[in-house]
């Protein structure tokens, strides 16, 4: 199901307060929250359960998730191993 139209966006209420706006370095933890148009032309760091991530937040980037841009998944190429032959 997706969220009801009335209730607007998610957003952590820690990211909209004046708090968060006046730190140097924003680090975020909730990766459900929907990104504010407050943050456009801000740097801040994305928590993916490892590491930060660091995304600069754009025009275009507003609506989308936070978690969207931080990935928590590592690709790896499976490549077959060739067997030597004895001799």
């Amino acid at each position: 199901m997706t969220r009801p139209i009335w209730k607007g966006p998610f957003v952590d209420p820690y990211i909209l307060s004046s708090k968060f706006s006046n730190l140097e370095k924003k680090v975020v933890w909730s990766r459900n929250s929907t990104i504010p148009a407050s943050l456009i032309g801000n740097s801040v760091f994305i928590y993916n359960g490892l590491d930060y991530t660091k995304v600069y937040i754009t025009r275009e980037k507003v609506g989308f998730k936070f978690g969207e841009f931080a990935v928590t998944r590592k690709f790896t190429i499976k490549t077959k191993t060739t067997k030597k032959k004895k001799k």
